[in-house]
Order: C-alpha cells, then structure tokens, then sequence
C-alpha cells in the first residue's frame, strides 16, 4: 500500500501527501476506527501507510514509527523547533520563553530562538529596549542557543531563518501575535496565511492560525505552522528530570552531591552555589524554581 505523510489534520480528516507523487496535492483520509481503540491518535507530521477509496478519498491504515512526537503543538517527526517571540507587541517574555525551551529539550529537539519585530526597536529605545534585547542574546547564546533577530516588515533576517531550516522538518512555536504567520508569508511568496494585530487592550495576538499545517519551502524545507498559545503544561517533565533541560545546569549538577539533587535546598548543591555566584544566569534559575513549583503542585492535585 501506498507511502505519505500527514499535513493537515482537521475535523476528524487527516489530509496525506503522497510520497511518490510530485503532486502537491494530498488526499483527504479518516483514520481507521483501530487507533481510537489503541488510544492513539494520528499527527501532523507522521508518516503513514494508507489506502484510497472508492470515492477519491482514503484510510489512514498504519503509523510508521516516529522520531519524534510533541504534545502541544500536536506534531511528530520534527527536527526543529522555532520558538518565534516579539521584541515588543506583544512584549519578550522570558519565562514562557525557557517554558517552551524546557519543553523542546525534553522532546531531545534543537531549537532555534527567533525574535521577531526588529522594526519596533526604533520606537523603544528611549525605553532601554536595544540594550536589553543585547543582554538577552548574549545570555541565549552563551547557554549554546542560537538567536536571529528577525522584521518580516522589513525582511531583516528572514534569509537566515530560511537558511536554518533547508532541508529539516521544523515547528513554529509561540504565543499569539507575536508574528510567526508573517515571518512565513514573508518565507513563502504567496502564501498569505492570515494575520491580526495584537490587541492593545490586552497586550496579545488574536488566534490567527487554528491547525497544524505543514507548509514546503523552496529550499526543501517544512514548516509546520501552530496555533499560538501563552500557556504550557509540563504534561511530560517530572520534577527529577527538570534540571536536565536547563542545559547550563549540566556541568554542576554532575558535581552535587546527592544523586536526583533537586537543586532547591539540598546541602553540597552545586547549581545552587553556581546560581549564588552568578555563574549561572537569576532570571533561568528563578524560572527553573517557578517551574518546579509547578510540577509539584500538578503532581500534588494528581
């Protein structure tokens, strides 16, 4: 049976691109009643067997095994994971940003941090805007991120992004209107995938994309574009593997004392000591504090 992959899921329809077909255009399946019964579900991103019907449709009959699988946004077989942020409107925030960072490297994913909306550094900088985007790509990169800075307005940095994805299976991830569906229209001439202005009153985007959808790039690239959320549950990282996401961590933590250190308040701590002694950066290990907090608290009310 035939061979593709799944771009497009929505309404209960899974739409399969064929993989020995030059076509662009995919086939509109169900999914066959066995994965409801095995409590699975099939994702953007999987490889599949399936076969067609007679009315020009087709059935998802088979997974194929995937590399791997994100939670929420719901993906498999992705190589990277752009994590796509306004410097302004809505403005940078860092704990969501180590939030997502924690996620994609439980996931075992490379991440790329896009910081969108260069065009908006003119209008802060009496507001100290520039000097703080510095410090905080200095910090990124010194953790062994790496960071483009990017204006679709402007088409500043849209090159580099493109040149970071050719070839790769990547996910667009991000809260809302932070600009990642006009970061891909300016990637993709002619896509024109809707946008919204960020809402004042609220300080956040409106909802612009409402599905993953995989998208081709000339240079052989995928993109899945994502909804954009704000909010992120640790439904994956328990409390002991937490401090392994926080890759500046690791060459401390190897030194603690006790073995499963939680790096809270146990006696011989080494990341405690390095944090105390600015080694490693206040703002990562306050966060890395919220979000133990967090997981304990989940695992308190499970």
């Amino acid at each position: 049976m035939p061979t593709g992959f799944i771009v497009k899921a929505l309404s209960g329809y899974y739409y399969v691109l064929p993989e020995d077909s030059q076509s662009a255009e995919s086939i509109q399946c169900r999914a066959r009643g066995i994965f409801k019964k095995r409590g699975i579900s099939p994702l953007v991103g999987d490889r599949v067997i399936y076969q067609l019907t007679e009315n020009g449709e087709g059935t998802v009959d088979e997974i194929l095994p995937r590399t791997s699988e994100l939670v929420r946004p719901p993906v498999a077989n992705v190589d990277l994971v752009v994590l796509v942020f306004s410097v302004d409107e809505p403005a940078l925030n860092l704990p969501l940003l180590d939030k997502f960072l924690v996620h994609t490297e439980s996931a075992g994913l490379d991440a790329l941090i896009c910081l969108t909306k260069h065009d908006l550094l003119a209008d802060s900088r009496e507001h100290g805007g520039p000097l703080e985007l510095e410090s905080v790509i200095k910090l990124y990169e010194s953790i062994g991120y790496t960071i483009l800075v990017t204006s679709a307005k402007e088409g500043v940095g849209v090159d580099k992004v493109m040149d970071q994805l050719s070839g790769r299976i990547s996910v667009f991830a991000g809260q809302s209107g932070v600009g990642k569906s006009s970061l891909l229209n300016a990637m993709v001439p002619g896509l024109q995938l809707e946008t919204n202005q960020i809402s004042m009153k609220l300080g956040r985007g409106k909802h612009t994309t409402r599905h993953v959808e995989l998208i081709r790039l000339q240079n052989g690239g995928i993109v899945a574009d994502t909804p954009g959320f704000s909010q992120l549950d640790f439904l994956q990282v328990d409390a002991e593997g937490l401090g392994g996401c926080f890759r500046e961590f690791a060459p401390f933590a190897a030194e603690c004392r006790f073995r499963g250190c939680l790096h809270l308040h146990e006696p011989g701590c080494k990341v405690q000591e390095a944090a105390d002694a600015g080694l490693i950066a206040a703002t990562r290990y306050e966060n890395y504090l919220q979000f133990l907090g967090e997981i304990r608290d989940k695992k308190r009310r499970y």
